[in-house]
């Protein structure tokens, strides 16, 4: 358990609110590559589609790096554990922001990456450790805060600064951003003992809980489907619907946006339908990636499309980790690491499969093929419900008899 606070700053809520804005900077290294495609492409003499596998390795990366991380550190005191993961995500940015080539600029980004895993996977439990357990849902709520304004404002911003100073100055200053974070999780969050990390010992027992895997399944297939289009709104906007620099700049800022509702629907609603509202937000996401090519047509049209599809995805995010919490309340930190690995691997499949649509088929049918995989994990969340239902009402008769 958390220490008593010893000084104004360490309360709940302040922690609370340091770990936000650590999710937001975190989010916003990870998308930023997003807005800057095209500049990062000109300077490497390469295609924008080229660079975009950047965030299929990126992704990867942290994937492969969550659960093994999370269990190799899972004795250190928290505090202690995220001022490491500090450290390496300044200077892994440092690394980047002087990569003379391709090369270089991935190995920066894998740095990033590694502590990106190990964040992830002790943030969430670690928020709801830190408040009274009616505050839980709003805690998680406050952190897709953070997630969100990195897409209202970290990725827009991150693309101006590389409009005005180049890509390089962008990394630079998510360094000096991640020292003020670095400092302000030092500053509010008491010491806090590693509690709910589970070993390998634990793993079986998460295995073996079909319901959980058949989330991690649904994550996968609606992330994939989400970064298949996602990754690419960049190029899409410029060629597709013609939009100019500026116009790019607010659609980004947009998407970003419609996540900040996003935080007090899922505090309103998810509660009392917690699996209607996942189908919900997957069958929004679906909608949402059918019309993305016919919105293109008309800005006005996709702005809307835009608004709708930042609130479903942040909703189905919110929506996952509470599930998971929920399923695996005695190995949280393990299976939050098996949810951000998997998420990743969804981002990772998504800007492979958007890279393979776009150039094949051109980058306007992107969106259609996110559709396709969106309509499977659609298709898999109903499934796996009915059969739960199925189950729990055969149970309830053998009791009763």
């Amino acid at each position: 358990m958390p220490t008593q606070p010893t000084s104004f700053f360490e309360r709940p809520w302040w922690g609370v609110i340091a770990l936000t804005f650590s999710a937001f900077i975190f989010n916003t290294t990870e998308f930023v590559p997003v807005g800057l495609l095209t500049d990062i492409g000109d300077s490497l003499d390469m295609r924008p589609t080229d660079v975009g596998p950047m965030m299929t390795i990126y992704a990867w990366t942290v994937a492969i790096a969550s659960l093994p991380l999370t269990l190799f550190v899972r004795e250190v005191e928290r505090r202690t554990l995220l001022m490491r993961v500090f450290a390496v995500f300044i200077l892994s940015h440092v690394v980047a922001r002087i990569a003379p080539n391709f090369e270089i600029l991935v190995l920066g980004r894998i740095g990033v990456a590694f502590a990106h895993a190990v964040f992830w996977s002790i943030s969430i439990p670690l928020v709801v450790r830190l408040v009274p357990p009616e505050g839980e849902r709003r805690a998680l709520a406050m952190m897709s805060i953070g997630t969100s304004v990195a897409m209202v404002a970290g990725v827009p911003i991150g693309r101006a600064i590389g409009d005005a100073l180049g890509w390089r100055a962008t990394f630079q200053i998510i360094a000096c951003a991640g020292a003020l974070a670095m400092a302000a999780v030092w500053l509010t969050l008491p010491r806090i003992e590693s509690q709910g990390s589970a070993t390998f010992a634990s793993l079986p027992k998460l295995l073996r809980t079909p319901m959980l895997l058949a989330l991690f399944a649904v994550t996968v297939l609606t992330v994939c489907a989400h970064f298949s289009a996602y990754t690419y709104l960049e190029p899409f906007a410029r060629r597709v619907a013609g939009a100019s620099n500026n116009e790019v700049t607010s659609l980004l800022v947009l998407f970003g946006a419609a996540g900040l509702p996003a935080a007090i629907v899922f505090s309103r609603f998810y509660g009392s339908r917690p699996r209607r509202f996942l189908v919900l937000t997957v069958s929004v996401l679906t909608a949402c990636l059918v019309l993305l090519r016919p919105a293109a047509y008309h800005m006005g049209t996709l702005w809307t499309l835009l608004g709708f599809w930042g609130i479903a995805i942040i909703c189905f995010g919110l929506a996952m980790q509470a599930q998971v919490l929920r399923l695996a309340p005695d190995a949280a930190d393990l299976a939050i690491s098996m949810f951000s690995g998997l998420y990743n691997v969804g981002i990772g499949a998504g800007a492979l499969l958007g890279k393979t649509v776009a150039h094949t088929l051109g980058i306007g049918w992107a969106g259609m093929c996110g559709a396709l995989v969106a309509t499977s994990s659609l298709v898999v969340c109903g499934v796996t419900f009915a059969v739960s239902r199925s189950s729990s009402g055969r149970d309830a008769i053998a009791l009763a008899d």
